[in-house]
């Protein structure tokens, strides 16, 4: 049964600028013609052509095997570099690109090994005794970057390390039918739904529910934007560099006069594009986006520092001031420590610019840094690996991703350990709180954009279910005897504080949580509850949860196919394919591989039986090498 609660209550650089790029590198195609070419005017000078030729092809291929190794090399230290005209960058008053020479992405560049990416373990939630601690804190969390990464690998064939995937971000990557939140009354609305688990047999799962009040792009106000963005080498690829500048256009698209838009690129150096264009100027956003090309290292301490200055010079008083970070990895030039990064962004926050990252590509890929820094900076952390996601974040929930309705928004919930046994919080691992920081205006916690969704799982035990997890403790009231000062009606107390964006003392909503909400069967339950289970089931086992006694995939697949309910967009559907390729690669991962040929003791591949050699090409019987 679900319920719903109304409460009642930096200087800017020179206009020109020079921005330095790495020494440029010949291909092993370029030195192998170069040197073709001297060792023919060399046999024009009288050597024998025909031994000349065979020379030449020696060397030649000599020179292509070093080059080769060369390349692959750089590739697995990260260090390829693209060679790069540079070129000023005139700008006009109003701060467009009047020119640029640069030279083209690279068509051969490699991806850094998938090795090098940063995906943080997390540690999960245990089961709570509601005895002895009946109260669990955290902060909310809007960001989907988890999910978004997951869908990529999945769609690679790859499964995310264990422990990787953040189950919070999965449940908050989609929408659920949570009511708007009454005229005149908090920001958000609270809902709760409480039912039987699907994990467990014996067990219950209790949903919370909040909702951002919505607000149309056209009453967003002025918006003051600084688009950091990062050119470094490894952002070549067509999933980086190219398919952000497409995701900034989509951006840019819903602007007007009234908005400022700033771009800061780094790489070797850090440089101002753009300086406070006007937000209709679409040609010249357009522009100064489709000169940007990849090259150098990286330097994203640097580009930060320049970046907020632009927002503090730009600054729109009770209007949207954010820098959006849009990059593919970590800062590893310049500026790099973690903590004078955090204190600059805090500082930052303190006055009112947020920070809202963007995350692309994999390879050496920061997700763990990409997370904290949106944390930190009192925005929002997503993943853009496709287009349409880069219209999702951008375009349909623009209003949410820029727009800010409440901040430090923290859940406190007080279980009843005469009804509740046992308890644990599904995810929100890195956003838990100590019960004290609840009621301190001084920690820090999440925020909710306008329409934002929060979910929340937390399973359960009632006291009668048996088969707990931990022993009954031997000292305390006993419940037999009545000797309690425990409801028999409320399993649980739900609290909330919050701030609106411009206070800075947070007001309380607080809710009790019945025992009759709940419904006897799962299937009762609203399509909404029954697909946020799925969507926490999923990450649950592609973590390798040991809670999980009674799930797998194929309760999984039944359980989220009947729960697709109203889905516009498609997201569920699309939820249900990456479900089923993660059933499928978990088992082909699980066959054992086979080192023998036809249940044979031969060996594969299969010998020659005349001769005992590995099997030839009959069509190229010379055995000769194919190019």
């Amino acid at each position: 049964m679900k319920t719903q609660y109304s409460p009642k209550t930096v200087s800017v650089p020179d206009p020109t600028l020079y921005l330095q790029w790495g020494n440029g590198i010949p291909s092993a195609t370029n030195t192998a013609a170069l040197l073709l070419v001297a060792v023919s005017l060399t046999a024009c000078g009288g050597k024998g052509v025909e031994v000349e030729h065979r020379q030449a092809e020696q060397q030649a291929e000599q020179r292509n095997q070093e080059a080769s190794q060369r390349q692959a090399e750089m590739r697995d230290a990260a260090k390829v570099e693209m060679a790069r005209v540079a070129a000023p960058m005139q700008m006009s008053s109003n701060g467009a690109v009047m020119g640029m020479s640069i030279a083209p992405m690279p068509r051969d560049y490699a991806a850094i090994p998938l090795a090098q990416n940063k995906f943080e373990q997390q540690v999960q939630n245990g089961i709570m005794v509601a005895g002895e601690i009946p109260v669990s804190t955290f902060s909310i969390d809007v960001d989907t970057g988890s999910y978004a990464t997951l869908r990529r690998m999945l769609r690679e064939g790859r499964l995310p390390e264990k422990g990787t995937v953040r189950v919070e971000e999965m449940l908050n990557y989609f929408a659920y039918d949570y009511p708007l939140p009454a005229k005149n009354a908090a920001p958000f609305s609270v809902t709760t739904e409480l039912a039987p688990s699907p994990y467990n047999d014996d067990m219950m799962l209790l949903r919370i529910g909040l909702k951002g009040y919505d607000l149309p792009k056209s009453q967003l106000g002025a918006s003051n934007l600084v688009f950091l963005l990062d050119v470094s080498g490894s952002m070549a690829s067509v999933d980086k560099l190219p398919l952000l500048q497409t995701a900034l256009k989509l951006l840019t698209a819903q602007l007007s006069a009234h908005d400022k838009v700033s771009i800061v690129v780094y790489a070797g150096a850090a440089g101002v594009v753009l300086d406070g264009a006007s937000g209709n100027d679409t040609q010249t956003l357009i522009y100064a986006l489709e000169q940007l090309s990849a090259g150098g290292s990286t330097n994203g301490g640097q580009g930060i520092t320049q970046a907020y200055q632009l927002a503090k010079k730009h600054f729109i008083p009770n209007g949207i001031n954010r820098v959006i970070l849009a990059t593919d990895g970590d800062f590893n030039v310049g500026v790099t420590d973690f903590d004078d990064l955090i204190a600059l962004i805090e500082k930052e926050k303190d006055h009112g610019i947020g920070l809202t990252t963007l995350g692309f590509g994999l390879g050496n890929y920061n997700d763990q840094l990409m997370e904290q820094l949106a944390d930190k900076g009192n925005g929002n952390y997503a993943y853009i690996d496709t287009l349409n996601e880069a219209r999702k974040v951008l375009v349909d929930e623009l209003s949410s991703t820029l727009f800010t309705i409440a901040k430090d928004v923290k859940v406190q919930v007080e279980f009843n350990p005469a009804l509740v046994s046992e308890y644990r919080l599904i995810g929100y691992e890195n956003r838990a709180l100590a019960r004290e920081d609840f009621n301190n205006d001084k920690v820090d916690a999440g925020e909710i954009g306008a329409g934002h969704t929060v979910t929340a799982l937390y399973e359960l035990r009632y006291v009668e279910a048996g088969n707990r997890m931990n022993d009954k403790l031997r000292y305390g009231v006993d419940a037999q005897t009545g000797q309690e000062k425990y409801s028999r009606e409320e399993i649980a107390f739900l609290k909330l504080r919050y701030k609106l964006p411009e206070q800075t003392q947070s007001q309380l909503l607080s809710y009790p949580i019945r025992l009759d909400q709940s419904v006897k069967q799962l299937e009762q339950a609203s399509d909404d509850f029954r697909f946020a289970a799925a969507v926490a089931g999923l990450g649950q086992l592609l973590n390798g949860s040991h809670y999980l006694h009674q799930f797998d995939y194929a309760q999984l697949s039944q359980l989220a196919r009947s729960a697709l309910g109203d889905d516009p967009f498609g997201y569920r559907h699309e939820f249900v394919q990456l479900m089923e390729t993660a059933a499928a690669i978990e088992q082909s991962n699980q066959l054992p591989i086979k080192k023998t040929f036809d249940g044979s003791d031969k060996s594969f591949p299969p010998q020659d039986k005349r001769y005992g050699e590995p099997m030839r090409d009959k069509s190229n019987p010379r055995n000769e090498r194919l190019q």
